[in-house]
């Protein structure tokens, strides 16, 4: 019999796809790795899996335990999934600006959910701080701390990293993906930089983020916003980014990240979220310039399903003039 056990056993270990439009367009092998296959629906959960069993070897998180997070949705789901298979309880802080979607199927899964209004990291009212600060006010309580708990870093290189060598056979030219937190590209690039033939590690950003003037200048200035992505681009590098180790960026705009989704639905019958189309529009980038022949690896986040009030919703995008095409 060949079984996995439960939910932690479940996590990782997903399947490398072609992407079959981009790769015979560009000549390259553009290659996704379907986290949105992870048993809790994208690539959250790893990190999600590794920051509770952390807590838990430090003793900190004991039975019956209450989780923090401050999130945009997917890691809080991955969140509630761990506790919810070890007993343990979750409370999610979430800014106003994500979609009704991830809201109602964190409170589905048993997660109490305070929906704060968005304001900058540096205000004291944002999200993620409110979050720190009520776990430590609470008995048995812990901050998961997504954006500063190397854990999450540790996932990707002890699982992620990993797979995508083993799965290409050490022969891919360039790696990426966009960063929110910052763990899997910290985690997946320092794994692959420590082999023998290392590849290019390239930074996808969408507009109304600073992390490509931080890694193009050094300079975390703010570009021309916002965009309607979930989850990705920062103001700020976070303790899991700090450590990774990265070549260069792209910026990718919602005009040709809308496209893409589209075109992934239409052509390629993917259903994919908004993080995976900055991540493949950032692959067809790189194809185009290393040029044919190379093979290129990107995340395949999370499924479309969470964003249908929003990157598919035809009123939503046309009071953007976002076109599907």
């Amino acid at each position: 019999m060949q079984t996995r056990a439960g939910f932690a056993g479940s996590v990782g270990n997903t399947p490398l796809i072609r992407i079959h439009s981009l790769s015979e367009e560009t000549g390259c092998e553009i290659l996704g790795k379907a986290e949105f296959m992870n048993p809790g629906g994208s690539v959250k959960d790893r990190a999600a899996l590794w920051i509770v069993r952390e807590h838990e070897k430090s003793g900190a998180l004991k039975a019956g335990g209450t989780v923090v997070e401050g999130t945009a949705g997917n890691t809080g789901i991955g969140l509630v999934h761990v506790c919810n298979a070890r007993n343990y309880k979750t409370i999610i802080y979430m800014p106003d600006n994500q979609s009704r979607e991830k809201v109602d199927i964190l409170r589905t899964l048993g997660a109490e959910v305070r929906v704060v209004k968005t304001v900058p990291y540096a205000d004291d009212m944002n999200y993620q701080k409110q979050a720190g600060r009520y776990a430590a006010s609470i008995e048995g309580g812990v901050w998961a701390n997504q954006f500063d708990n190397t854990a999450n870093t540790q996932a990707h290189f002890e699982s992620t990293g990993p797979e995508i060598w083993d799965q290409t056979g050490g022969r891919l030219d360039a790696f990426t993906c966009a960063v929110g937190t910052g763990g899997t590209i910290s985690g997946i690039s320092r794994f692959l930089k420590s082999q023998k033939y290392a590849p290019e590690i390239i930074l996808a950003d969408p507009y109304g983020s600073a992390l490509f003037n931080w890694v193009t200048t050094g300079e975390t200035k703010m570009t021309p916003g916002p965009s309607i992505t979930e989850g990705i681009g920062n103001s700020r590098v976070t303790q899991n980014l700090a450590g990774a180790k990265i070549d260069g960026a792209v910026q990718v705009p919602d005009v040709d990240m809308v496209k893409m989704v589209y075109r992934m639905l239409r052509e390629d019958g993917w259903f994919f979220g908004s993080s995976t189309g900055i991540n493949l529009c950032a692959a067809a980038q790189i194809a185009k310039r290393l040029g044919p022949g190379h093979t290129i690896v990107t995340i395949l986040c999370d499924a479309g399903h969470k964003y249908q009030s929003t990157l598919f919703n035809p009123a939503f995008l046309e009071a953007r003039n976002l076109a599907t095409q």
